[in-house]
């Protein structure tokens, strides 16, 4: 059994009420452990804890923190499998995709690590007997609340600029995954990162999350999660006039030209909907394509379906359980009412028959044919392995259709004319466009957000450094 504890000031602790949320692998529905039922006093113990150390880690010599955070990065490779097992067994994912993750995590702080002495001010010219400079200082405490897709990756993401800014850090992952960010919690104070610099709350949204994002003593807030929550959230850190960064959720496309290498787009297609069983912001979960290759199109994907497998971490499946109960019956009911508007499933639709032997929260991947922009389908997130096709003519017809839902996070143009490709990236309302491709593997510095609901800030990257930080104007005159 795996039962965590409180990250703060350095100390594991339970929660004060010494209540505990049961863990649940969702790969075969067994308790595997617990984690504390945080509440509003230990948020706020947590809180005074990152306050406390913020003047020391804020003053600490670019090059220490810069030390620091390399030898995070390092122990976290050291720990890997580890950390990866413990992944897994919280969120069903294959260990492949896991350990990917790890790596994913350690490579956010060999950035930080590399950035902390390479993010200077500016100086402006503003006339004789001035000199004007900008200094970027960091907000303070940084509330950082993560949702169970990808619990250390999203953790690691924004604690290690935060860090590398001088900020210090309270971070609540979500109650359905949470192990994971615990763990490393305590890896990186035994990486040196002084005590109270980090520190990780765990419990539910509507207790120990409305709590943080409340709290008067936070400088600033990061939320990643559903468009409900990062409103409340929002509405929530206003009252103290606290900035947010916010990366919500997504309707993806991927616009296929009828010049477009099919060999190539169509398993970067089944992956971008299948993978972590389609439980990503930014999961390609919207197929618009050009009318005359529609039916070559659809009986590739059809064809690349029935190759997907299906089962727990072990297995190394292409396509793992649900986080939970709750999400599995979220997605159930959106393909029920798919069929209820009389659109035509291509593939899937349902749980796995009895005789797959899988007891965990599964469901097949599903492709809807033909769906109209007026169904909900089209336009809602449904964070599950659904796809949606729909058919276009000409080039302003899939724009529109791209920029036809309230998100705007990822597009994918795949299209042999350059021209073309230029002209879509220019004209869909989106964070990210990628061309011939869905996300590029080497990523680590490519900024990160989305248009509309799907978020504003942004992640990765110098973008992201600089996201963690204020500007001070510093003028002299010396006349």
């Amino acid at each position: 059994m795996h039962n965590m504890r409180l990250v703060i000031a350095g100390e594991l602790l339970d929660a004060a009420s010494g209540e505990v949320i049961e863990v649940v692998n969702p790969a075969t529905t067994e308790v595997i452990g617990s984690v504390p039922r945080s509440g509003s006093a230990d948020v706020d113990r947590a809180v005074r804890a990152a306050r406390e150390a913020t003047s020391a880690w804020r003053w600490l010599p670019p090059s220490a923190r810069s030390g620091i955070l390399s030898g995070i990065a390092g122990l976290m490779r050291t720990r890997r499998d580890q950390l990866a097992r413990l992944e897994a067994l919280d969120t069903g994912k294959p260990m492949s995709q896991a350990l990917a993750e790890i790596e994913s995590s350690a490579k956010y702080f060999d950035y930080a690590s590399g950035a902390v002495d390479k993010v200077t001010g500016n100086t402006i010219p503003v006339g004789p007997g001035v000199v004007d400079f900008t200094l970027r200082e960091p907000w303070g405490v940084s509330a950082q609340i993560v949702p169970w897709n990808y619990p250390l990756v999203l953790a690691t993401r924004g604690v290690a600029p935060a860090l590398a800014m001088g900020n210090t850090v309270v971070l609540k992952p979500a109650e359905d995954a949470s192990m994971t960010c615990v763990a490393f919690a305590e890896l990186a104070l035994e990486a040196g990162l002084p005590p109270g610099v980090l520190n990780v709350v765990t419990g539910y949204g509507p207790e120990a999350g409305a709590a943080l994002a409340s709290h008067a003593g936070i400088n600033h807030l990061t939320f990643t999660g559903s468009v409900e929550t990062g409103t409340r959230v929002m509405q929530l850190a206003a009252a103290n006039i606290v900035p947010v960064t916010l990366e919500l959720g997504g309707k993806s496309p991927h616009i296929v030209f009828d010049d477009a290498d099919l060999d190539k787009a169509i398993p970067v297609i089944v992956r971008s909907f299948v993978s972590n069983a389609g439980q990503t912001c930014s999961a390609g979960t919207r197929l618009l394509v050009q009318r005359s290759i529609h039916a070559e199109v659809a009986a590739r994907l059809k064809e690349a379906l029935v190759a997907v497998t299906i089962g727990p971490p072990e297995c190394e499946p292409d396509l793992g359980p649900l986080i939970s109960e709750k999400q599995l019956q979220r997605v159930v009911g959106y393909v029920e009412h798919g069929k209820r508007e009389g659109l035509e499933i291509l593939s899937g639709g349902g749980v796995p028959a009895r005789e797959a032997g899988l007891a965990g929260y599964y469901f097949l991947p599903t492709v809807f044919d033909e769906t109209p922009r007026t169904s909900r389908l089209f336009s809602e997130e449904i964070f599950g392995p659904v796809l949606c096709i729909t058919s276009f003519e000409a080039v302003e017809e899939a724009i529109e259709l791209a920029n036809a839902t309230p998100y705007g996070l990822n597009t994918g143009v795949w299209t042999s004319n350059v021209n073309r490709a230029l002209d879509v990236a220019v004209h869909v309302r989106a964070g990210m466009v990628y061309v011939n491709s869905f996300g590029l593997k080497e990523n680590t510095g490519l900024p990160f957000g989305g248009y509309g609901k799907s978020g504003f800030g942004r992640e990765k990257g110098l973008e992201a450094l600089l996201g963690y930080s204020q500007v001070k104007n510093v003028g002299i005159s010396f006349a």
